[in-house]
């Protein structure tokens, strides 16, 4: 089966299993602390996709991760089922899709962030502030810091990109000296 196809399937059953109990956003946030562990740990993600270690000591890694990163108990119950049906690489994908779903419910946008070092809180509240204004709903900002962008900011909100890094600038300014 086609992976996006996986996680739209897994990710819309957990939708309903966190709407139904009223645990949506708490759920959603288990869900990725889940996969930032399993995306973090090359040791994690081995022993998880090793045919040879058997069921019950991957279900003992996994509790002691659940227990560790204090997940509710529809979370244990779903990582055991990935666990079971041998899903689990799936976990990251699915985490991103319920996200974006439980965001949609909510007519949230998603804005990824990226700035080459740490920026006062004050300018991202006025930068929310301005792209609520431009997309016309309500924006949330996933902040990364990336080194390479030199200075400036780079946002990417669905398929469209606003860049205002030194980067960029530079290119340009490239481009423009130096025709072809």
């Amino acid at each position: 089966m086609i992976p996006g196809v996986i996680a739209k399937r897994y990710a819309t059953a957990l939708m309903e299993l966190g709407s139904e109990a009223g645990q949506l956003d708490a759920l959603v946030e288990e869900i990725a602390r889940a996969a930032a562990a399993y995306e973090s740990s090359d040791e994690l993600r081995k022993a998880f996709e090793n045919p040879l270690i058997p069921a019950a000591a991957k279900k003992a890694i996994l509790n002691d991760i659940a227990q560790g990163l204090a997940l509710g108990q529809t979370a244990r119950s779903f990582l055991g089922l990935l666990v079971d049906r041998r899903r689990i690489k799936a976990l990251p994908p699915i985490s991103t899709r319920l996200r974006e779903m439980a965001d949609l419910r909510r007519g949230i946008t998603r804005a990824e962030v990226l700035t080459a070092m740490p920026l006062p809180e004050e300018y991202f509240e006025k930068l929310q502030r301005e792209l609520e204004r431009i997309t016309g709903r309500k924006v949330a900002l996933d902040r990364k810091i990336d080194a390479t962008l030199i200075c400036g900011v780079l946002i990417r909100i669905g398929d469209t990109v606003y860049d205002g890094s030194l980067v960029a600038r530079l290119k340009q300014l490239k481009e423009t000296m130096l025709p072809n």
